[in-house]
């Protein structure tokens, strides 16, 4: 059997793809998005294109539509989940500054509440933001996420675990002094 009429191997059907569409595949991803982010992009796209190298289109332009709109998607899941995280901060921040108590001990609490949740992994950031923030019943947040109710209740249960040993075992912030505390020095 020559060469010629042997079917290319996977590796070489990639390295094609990725030689013939990686530039144009950065550029069109600096139009849309911070250019620092445009190489994870399209390392994320090829990482898909491998796995499914078995569904890339035989015809070479066909092929070139099919991975920039494998890499469309990854930008669009990516401006989601911008998104998604800044219009938490938003609302973390609203729920601090419509609440009537302003103690220095609800400070604090909140502070650690910050540093607790930021210590937290997305997964179970998500779940808490959509049970908490969202409002959103089981069902509804294990819809949302693409998993069982069962599996939302037991990713919640661990994000609430997680929180409270986060919570449990922050480092002790330094006082402030009294004079930025609101204490008068006596």
């Amino acid at each position: 059997m020559s060469q010629a009429s042997r079917p290319p191997d996977r590796e070489e059907t990639f390295r094609a793809l990725y030689e013939s569409a990686y530039s144009d595949l950065i550029r069109f991803v600096q139009r849309r998005a911070h250019p620092d982010h445009a190489e994870d992009v399209v390392a994320d796209a090829f990482l898909v294109v491998w796995r499914r190298l078995n569904d890339v289109p035989n015809d070479q332009d066909d092929a070139r539509a099919w991975i920039y709109g494998i890499t469309r998607n990854i930008l669009l899941n990516s401006n989601r989940s911008e998104l998604r995280r800044q219009a938490l901060g938003v609302r973390l921040a609203d729920a601090m500054a419509f609440s009537d108590d302003s103690s220095a001990d609800l400070a604090a609490t909140r502070v650690d509440l910050a540093r607790a949740w930021h210590r937290l992994s997305e997964v179970h950031q998500e779940a808490l933001s959509l049970a908490v923030l969202e409002e959103l019943t089981a069902p509804q947040a294990a819809a949302v996420l693409g998993i069982s109710p069962v599996a939302f209740r037991l990713r919640l249960s661990r994000a609430r675990r997680a929180l409270q040993l986060h919570l449990d075992h922050l480092p002790q912030a330094t006082p402030l002094p009294a004079e930025l505390a609101g204490r008068t020095p006596r």
